[in-house]
């Protein structure tokens, strides 16, 4: 494991319902501190408020670092038409939940704040996932290794799986 995603010291969670621990998955994650009810808002997403230049550019420029560096890319999320929240701040340790295409939380937005809430009863010590919902374009580029029975191979929001699958069968075909 790199140091980069070795446990930072004195690194953790915001909320009283999670902990920051090495992840299998990727690094760090966020776990479980206690039983966690379904429907629970778990921890809010913060960050600084961007417009879409502005994250366009810092995307751009941190996938570009991460090529280099191996470490973990970008973590800017979608707030609505206008704006995104950049994530990668001091104390935004929801940034650290790890994608799975079978999530145990999900993320809503409600009056302009991010926030990730449980979909269903979450065991004390079981690592949070939500799914990131990326869109097709760049699919190669985002390999998934979650792991689940569910695992679609790519980190890719669900409704765009039929799609995907359909990609990848006809890639195969096509390398044969």
């Amino acid at each position: 494991m790199s140091k980069s995603n070795a446990l930072r010291k004195g690194e953790r969670c915001d909320s009283v319902w999670c902990a920051v621990r090495r992840s299998g998955i990727h690094g760090r994650g966020l776990f479980a501190s206690k039983k966690i009810p379904a429907g629970t808002p778990i921890i809010e997403y913060t960050g600084e408020k961007i417009d879409k230049a502005e994250s366009n550019e810092r995307g751009w420029a941190q996938i570009d670092r991460a090529k280099a560096s191996g470490d973990a890319a970008v973590y800017i999320f979608t707030l609505d038409d206008e704006y995104d929240i950049d994530g990668n701040v001091p104390g935004n340790a929801a940034r650290l939940i790890n994608h799975s295409c079978d999530p145990n939380c999900e993320a809503y937005i409600e009056n302009g704040a991010i926030w990730i809430a449980a979909l269903r009863d979450i065991a004390r010590d079981e690592e949070l996932f939500y799914n990131y919902g990326f869109d097709l374009e760049s699919y190669e580029d985002h390999p998934c290794r979650c792991g689940t029975s569910k695992c679609v191979g790519h980190i890719v929001g669900e409704e765009y799986w039929p799609q995907l699958k359909r990609k990848l069968r006809s890639s195969k075909g096509v390398k044969k």
